[in-house]
């Protein structure tokens, strides 16, 4: 697996969309389907962001706002895995991803916090 941030999360972006579209989904499942889907969307758009970011303080700024978009996923997969009870192992593996990409960015957060 490769450590390069962008693509981490774009090809979570594309698991995400990969998984949920192959699955059928009661009415009620989803609006949390929905949720996911834009929450995890925005990780990986909002580190694309950071890149073109044109100030430390900026790139800052989008790392943070990814870190609360693949929190708020993590919180939504969790929705549907306890509350609709989707217990196959394609979500296990999205939220395994999730809590890495969640820790790598809070890492990252950090470490800019702590080198001005």
């Amino acid at each position: 697996m490769t450590n390069d941030i962008k693509y981490r999360c774009y090809q979570f972006s594309i698991d995400t969309v990969k998984y949920l579209k192959a699955k059928k989904w009661d009415t009620f499942s989803l609006i949390a389907v929905k949720q996911v889907m834009r929450s995890a969307m925005s990780v990986g758009a909002n580190v694309v962001e950071a890149k073109n970011s044109s100030s430390r303080l900026e790139f800052k700024r989008f790392y943070e706002i990814a870190l609360k978009s693949s929190n708020e996923t993590k919180y939504w997969l969790c929705i549907l895995r306890d509350g609709f009870e989707v217990k196959d192992d394609g979500i296990k593996l999205l939220l395994k991803e999730c809590d890495e990409l969640s820790k790598i960015l809070a890492r990252s957060i950090l470490s800019l916090k702590k080198n001005k």
